[in-house]
């Protein structure tokens, strides 16, 4: 008699958005999803500041998710739960606060991570999207309310991982003076001069030699979203391959619009309309600084790397 499959559960915390995702194995050994949920719960508000400081708002609104979450997770009676916190938490002075409520509230410790390893369970995740299965030398992107994680695989073994603040939240905060009018070009040429400015500071000279790269999180997910709502077709019958010519389209629509527009633009989730500009300005800038015309969209990120991690190897 064949012994079912075990399955594990990860939470990741990010300063943005809270995510789940209960995985498996398949007979193939490849890491397949069971159910998974995002919850828009930005506990990052302030993350641009000299002293970073949870709010008391953002961590009942984080730990109302983790428990939606956790009872999610539940019904599927996972060997393993595995729950992190990136950017914000770390951050934040307080972040030893909130992870230790998390444990009250979840049953189960919140590992803090630090930048590197938060790009490795990244670029981990994103070797367990089948799309990818080919790829050999790429770059990776995920960009968050906090960071931007930058990594580069050669042999499809990782090489290179840096983590740097250039978080969407973060960035909103420090350029954008009035979060409810349209996006002012001024504000986005310094977020873009910022960018750059910062990738060549962290001295990624690398991220010229390679002119694949794939990307994940929110932003070009929403990107996608958008498009698929657009177009009246699903999410998965838009293209993954997605332009820096699209993202600069949706970047000038969404731009000219006050935030009270914004949050009703189909496809488009009301809790990202304030950062979406500034998200997209970002990764404008970074593909202009990589030489990039075009990303891979994926979405197996951070909590795919965890779950694999926690899932043991036939």
């Amino acid at each position: 008699m064949k012994l079912a499959t075990p399955s594990v559960a990860a939470i990741d915390i990010g300063s943005n958005t809270i995510k789940a995702l209960v995985a498996t194995r398949n007979e193939h050994g490849l890491l397949e999803s069971i159910e998974q949920r995002a919850l828009d719960s930005r506990i990052s508000e302030g993350i641009s500041g000299d002293s970073m400081r949870l709010t008391d708002n953002a961590m009942a609104d984080g730990l109302e998710a983790v428990a939606e979450l956790m009872a999610m997770i539940a019904p599927h009676h996972p060997e393993k739960i595995g729950i992190v916190a990136t950017s914000a938490v770390r951050e934040a002075s307080n972040g030893g606060t909130f992870a230790k409520r998390v444990e009250d509230v979840a049953g189960y410790p919140l590992q803090i991570l630090d930048g590197e390893a938060e790009a490795k369970l990244i670029g981990r995740g994103l070797l367990c999207d089948p799309a990818m299965s080919k790829w050999d030398d790429f770059h990776v992107f995920d960009l968050g309310g906090g960071s931007l994680e930058v990594l580069t695989f050669k042999d499809r073994k990782l090489e290179q991982a840096v983590s740097l603040p250039l978080g969407c939240v973060r960035l909103t905060e420090k350029f954008v003076a009035d979060h409810d009018a349209p996006f002012v070009p001024a504000e986005g040429e310094a977020i873009r001069a910022f960018v750059r400015h910062t990738l060549q500071a962290a001295d990624i000279t690398w991220l010229e030699e390679q002119p694949v790269a794939a990307f994940t999180g929110g932003t070009i997910t929403t990107s996608r979203a958008m498009v698929a709502a657009a177009r009246e077709i699903t999410f998965h019958e838009t293209q993954p391959q997605v332009t820096v010519e699209l993202l600069g389209a949706i970047l000038k629509k969404l731009g000219s619009l006050p935030l009270s527009d914004r949050r009703v633009v189909p496809g488009l989730p009301a809790k990202r309309a304030d950062v979406m500009p500034t998200a997209l300005a970002t990764v404008i800038a970074l593909a202009e600084f990589a030489n990039l015309t075009e990303f891979q969209h994926s979405l197996y990120n951070l909590r795919w790397g965890l779950a694999d991690s926690l899932l043991p190897h036939s």
